[in-house]
Order: structure tokens, then sequence, then C-alpha cells
């Protein structure tokens, strides 16, 4: 590039060579001329490469300057790092004699909304119901929605979670140490059998973590829709992860052979689950109260649901050994033209109790479970689904679904994700499959 004074120079002194007069002073003042502009080109040269000097030496300036400041962040961060270690050292050793040397406290990333309203019906392994749908909610608060996506690139995810549920959460809290945790719990599948509580998935361990997998069915805004689930209405989530079959599937692996589910020797496969007509009837008729919470579509869908919840025995192992009522119990019939239960009392109706359990979680279970009235000689049962009460009882490994309770608080209210939110992605995913 040149430099403008250069060319100022040049065309100076082009213009002063021109003969323009002869006579000495004229000649003298072309000289005159040359020698300023000579002078001025001069200075002018000396000053860019004094600037040009000074601009080149701030620019070392400022990059000694940005190294210095790169080499202080480093060593900050080696600094930080150094002391994060040392505290956590210092956490995990200060008390070595303790079972509980220190606590991690975590604050869920969010909530299930499930169509399990209580533990009892829940199924006890995920994918079991494939029907079953939940749907994890980000609170506006805290993690982003963005957090979500590209997480429906994977069919399946994990869910970490907090079993929120157990009733034994504030003596762990209180008493950390699990020094009088009971290491054995009862099998439903073993028939009575006691395990360690690490060769089950119990709920009701020291430190009740869960974890499942899911089908991810798509994401809303902060909504992340799940099918297939074992988790009960109002979960706390710690963490989402994807499923990897690359690594998650263990192709060799094994298993007692007790565990797995839909063999002959299954002792919670039920044979058949029937509905009455009447449950049939009174769920059409109160169909448009329940989907204003539901996920579900139709009347049948739920009753799909029903029916897969209730192919497995979700009665506690004392239920199954003993289905007698409680003693508070009262004999019931049915009514043929709402299809509900009344209840009637009856010295007839008293049977022995049987909740007092050393098994505590069976005797909390049955709370949930046991409607507290007969049929028929038969003990009516409880399901609870998305806030509706349906009863139904168990004959010789026979269900047959008797009747139908919707309180009264469902009229006129909405769940933040019902049936609508479902039809949305859905008919998203079929718009991507189609242009796809």
């Amino acid at each position: 590039m040149i430099c403008p004074s250069v060319i100022c120079i040049t065309f100076a002194l082009q213009q002063c060579l021109i003969p323009m007069d002869d006579s000495p002073r004229a000649m003298a003042s072309s000289v005159l001329l040359v020698v300023a502009v000579l002078v001025s080109g001069v200075a002018t040269f000396a000053l860019s490469r004094r600037w040009q000097s000074c601009l080149e030496k701030r620019i070392a300036e400022l990059e000694i300057a940005l190294e210095v400041s790169a080499k202080e962040r480093a060593g900050e961060r080696r600094g930080r790092i150094r002391a994060q270690q040392a505290l956590r050292k210092y956490l995990l050793d200060k008390d070595a004699n303790s079972a509980c040397k220190s606590s991690f406290p975590m604050v869920p990333i969010g909530f299930i909304q499930s169509c399990f309203t209580t533990r009892n019906g829940t199924p006890r392994q995920p994918l079991l119901v494939p029907l079953a749908r939940a749907c994890l909610i980000l609170p506006p608060e805290g993690v982003p929605a963005t957090a979500f996506d590209g997480l429906t690139g994977y069919s399946h995810c994990w869910l970490v979670y907090i079993f929120h549920a157990n009733t034994d959460l504030p003596h762990i809290w209180n008493q950390p140490s699990h020094k009088e945790f009971k290491a054995k719990v009862r099998v439903p599948r073993l028939d009575g059998g006691k395990l360690g509580v690490f060769a089950t998935r119990t709920p009701h361990r020291p430190c009740p973590i869960g974890l499942s997998v899911a089908k991810v069915e798509g994401v809303y805004g902060r909504m992340l829709l799940l099918s297939g689930v074992d988790l009960v209405d109002g979960t706390p989530v710690l963490d989402v992860k994807p499923y990897l079959p690359y690594c998650d599937i263990v192709g060799n692996a094994t298993a007692p052979s007790w565990v797995k589910a839909g063999d002959e020797d299954d002792v919670i496969a039920l044979a058949s689950v029937e509905f009455s007509p009447r449950f049939e009837k009174e769920l059409g008729k109160n169909w448009g109260a329940i989907v204003k919470l539901s996920m579900y579509s139709s009347p049948e869908e739920f009753q799909a649901l029903i029916s897969q919840v209730l192919s497995r025995d979700i009665r506690s192992l004392r239920q199954r050994k003993h289905p007698r009522p409680s003693t508070s119990c009262a004999s019931v019939s049915i009514d043929e033209d709402h299809g509900q239960l009344d209840f009637l009392s009856s010295e007839d109706a008293t049977a022995h109790s049987w909740l007092e359990s050393e098994d505590k979680s069976a005797s909390e279970h049955n709370a949930y479970n046991v409607m507290d009235a007969v049929h028929d000689g038969l003990v009516v049962y409880r399901l609870t689904l998305e806030g509706v009460v349906i009863s139904y009882i168990v004959d010789s490994g026979h269900v047959t679904v008797e009747g139908i309770d919707v309180p009264n608080s469902t009229s006129g209210s909405v769940r933040e994700c019902n049936y609508s939110t479902w039809m949305k992605v859905l008919q998203q995913e079929c718009t991507d499959t189609i242009w796809a």
C-alpha cells in the first residue's frame, strides 16, 4: 500500500520540475519548493514510523497483559479445583468412624404427573404397563426447557428419582447411619421369602433413590411425555439420561428364574381381567368429568390401562395369602342403576384384623389397597388411577372390575398435562414423519 504522503511529494516534485520560467529567480523558487517538499515528506515519514512503532509496542503490551491474565485465570481455576477437592476430602474423612460420612443435598429438576394417584397399583417394574403415561414437568423458575433439546432423538430414557411416598423417609433423614435399617425384605414373587434389600428393587432402601426406564413420547415446552412408567404421581425427579442400547443392553446378563415375568410359575400373573356392564356404563357416564384430568382419549383406552395394571396382582403378599377384610369393614352391595358401592353395616362382615404385620411396608401398602368392603363373600379392593377410584374383586385368579367412583373434586379442574397435550405432541410427530 502506497503512503499518501509519498504520492503528494511525487506530485509536487513533478510540478516543480516542469519548466515554467528560465529566470534565476524562478529557478531558485523551484529549488526552495523542492527542498520544502522533501523536508515535509521526511518529517511525515518519520512521524508515521514513530506512530507505527508506538502502535506495535502497545499491541505487544496488550498481548503480554492478555497472556498474564490467562495464566492468572488458569491458576485461579487450578486453585479452586484443589480447594474443592480438599473440601470434599475433608467432608468425607472428618468422621472416619461414622457410617454416614457426608451428605449430598440435591434439588429435584422437576416432578412427575402420573396416571398412578397412589402407590397401590403402580407397577413394580417399568415397561410392564405400556399404557402407563406420565409427564415430567420442569418448574418455570428451574432448569430451562431447552435441556430437553435432542432427547426426542432417543426412544427411551432413564429417570433418577426419589421414593417420596415412603413413610419411613423422616426416620432415614433423622437417623442416617442406617444402623436400624432392615437389611432384608419380603419378595412378592418368592411367596414371602426374604432377600437382602440390595438383591431386590424394593422402594424401602437405605437411600431411597429409584432408577427407571421409560419410553420417550415427545417434548412439549417444559413437559417431557413418557409411557411405560412405574412412577407415582408427584415423584420428584433428580436427573434424566438417554437410554443407549449399545452399552445399556447386557446381552449375556442373567437373573434368578423367579424374576422373569410372564412365566408359568409367575405367582403374581392373573388369568383374566373382565369389566362388568355396570362399570362400563358408569365410566361412560362420568367420562366428561374424567377426561379433563386424563391423559387418555376415550373410556376404551382408559379401560385398557386398567386391564394392563390389574393383569398382575397388585395386592400385597398378606392379602394374597389371607384375602380377608379388616375388622372395620362392612358388607357391600352393588347399586344396579349406578354401578357404585353401597356399604351396609353387618356383624357378619366382621373379620379378623390382618393389617398388623412385622413387614411395615406391607401394612402401609394394605392401607391404600383394601376398600373395607365385602361383596358375595369376596373382598372388594380399590385402585386409584388419575383420581378415579376403581373397585374390583379377585376370584381364583380372575379379576372383575365392578364399580367406579369419581370424586367431586374432579369437576371443573384441569391438569397441566392432559390428553390435549398428548394430541399436540402426537400430531407434531406425525407431521415430522410425513415431511421426513
